[in-house]
């Protein structure tokens, strides 16, 4: 027999936990429904755990380089099982923290595979045995993405890391190989590389990270070389033999001919798939586009009554933060306000060290545009706070619109994201550069730099 809820949240990523506790607080039966991961995969397996690691390397590359403040270390080792344990440690108090949310809540979580067996009812295939059949007039989908593992012969009977293995990894790599440029690839890469490992990257663009300027991605990729990683460009996996944690050749083809890369291990950082095949979504009248997202609009309804989607499989941009956006649109639109997702200001930021964050367009999106834009650019040695920490890689930029306000903003330095944060909000606000120019900013913080920033911009 089935059973009726006012919602059912298939998926406890982040928008969905937050929508399913809003509607349980508002007084709605809702039930939750998730395989494994309670609270999806930010706590458990992505987000939190990546950067809790990757501040353990951050911490290992400090020591060795103590010696450039004065301060004398000694020799400096890293145990793997020790910097597992402490991420381990950190994912089990957060996991708690959700189980206290749902029990506030009041709304119920099913652990278990949910599939559609038809509109609006879905069949859960528990975990601990058995099924359940539930209904309602208003289902959320929220079911994430998975890494993508490409076709390239050899790869998958490698049985190569993902994110979720080489963060579980509890013995440090002697050459660790990573297929793909991106975040994923870049910031695990200069953590490897932190804790000891050597590390190659290779990426079938011109450059790594893509999406940015060119002498964004330029520098990041001059500071991560200096480091020691080895960065192949251009340059295209043609098969892979071994296993991975033993031995592995990984064949490559370039502009300057073919060649071989042995490692230990392989770490695939090669794009992400949506959770969308499996679960009946046909059934339920549920769209799916090319690329297997959910078909949406800008509110998130998809193409069938009562159906909603969330996150990185409504094809939102794969960040925690617009998921939890995309709770609110879906949680405002349930009860008839006009947020949606037309329009969006969005930020992000790359956790290598030093960071890179980026909001608005890029430079190459303005000109791309054809607006009539001007570039300002501060080296971050500029910035005084720099001057104190020594850490004085990078710069920021700022691209100005016709009407002086500020179109976009990028920077590869200490404390990015924050500094980004500031900008967003001088953006989300629609002020004119020159309210920054012009700003009292604390003395000596990195965020003051933006004064000498958008003093720069150049005069029309």
């Amino acid at each position: 027999m089935s059973e009726q809820y006012d919602a059912v949240v298939i998926g406890s990523g982040e928008g969905g936990k937050f929508l399913a506790w809003d509607l349980a607080k508002a007084g709605q039966r809702v039930a939750v429904v998730e395989r494994r991961w309670i609270g999806g995969s930010c706590p458990n397996t992505n987000c939190l755990p990546s950067k809790n690691e990757i501040w353990s390397a951050e911490i290992a590359h400090l020591a060795r380089n103590a010696g450039r403040y004065g301060v004398e270390t000694g020799p400096v080792r890293v145990d793997m099982r020790r910097v597992v344990e402490r991420k381990r440690a950190m994912v089990a108090g957060l996991v708690d923290m959700h189980l206290d949310k749902y029990r506030d809540s009041g709304a119920e979580l099913v652990m278990g595979s949910a599939r559609f067996t038809g509109p609006k009812t879905v069949a859960v295939a528990l975990n601990a045995g058995g099924e359940r059949v539930l209904t309602a007039d208003t289902i959320v989908l929220n079911l994430g993405t998975r890494p993508a593992v490409p076709g390239v012969p050899g790869l998958r009977e490698a049985e190569p890391l993902t994110n979720i293995e080489a963060l579980e990894l509890d013995a440090l790599p002697d050459h660790l190989i990573v297929l793909g440029g991106g975040y994923v690839g870049l910031e695990l890469a200069q953590a490897y590389r932190r804790f000891g490992s050597a590390v190659t990257v290779i990426e079938r663009g011109d450059r790594i990270a893509g999406r940015e300027d060119p002498d964004v991605a330029d520098e990041l990729a001059r500071l991560l070389a200096a480091e020691g990683i080895t960065l192949l460009t251009g340059t295209e996996v043609v098969r892979v033999r071994g296993r991975s944690g033993d031995a592995v050749e990984v064949a490559v083809r370039s502009g300057e001919g073919e060649g071989v890369v042995a490692g230990s291990h392989i770490l695939v950082a090669a794009g992400r798939t949506p959770n969308t095949d499996g679960i009946g979504l046909d059934r339920a009248g549920v769209a799916v586009t090319e690329r297997g997202t959910i078909q949406v609009d800008d509110r998130l309804a998809t193409t069938a009554p009562g159906v909603w989607a969330i996150g990185e499989c409504a094809g939102s941009p794969a960040f925690t933060h617009a998921s939890a956006d995309d709770y609110r649109v879906v949680r405002d639109a349930l009860r008839g306000g006009p947020r949606s997702t037309a329009g969006r200001l969005m930020p992000y930021c790359l956790f290598t060290d030093p960071p890179l964050a980026r909001v608005g367009a890029s430079e190459t999106e303005a000109r791309a545009g054809g607006a009539e834009i001007r570039v300002a650019r501060l080296p971050m040695r500029a910035v005084l706070r720099t001057r104190t920490t020594g850490l004085t890689d990078g710069f920021m930029k700022a691209v100005i619109g016709p009407d002086d306000r500020i179109l976009g903003f990028a920077m590869l330095g200490t404390d990015a994201g924050e500094v980004m944060a500031a900008v967003q909000v001088a953006m989300l606000a629609g002020l004119p550069y020159t309210a920054l120019r012009d700003a009292i900013l604390a003395h000596p913080t990195t965020a003051e730099g933006l004064n000498a920033l958008f003093a720069a911009v150049p005069p029309r």
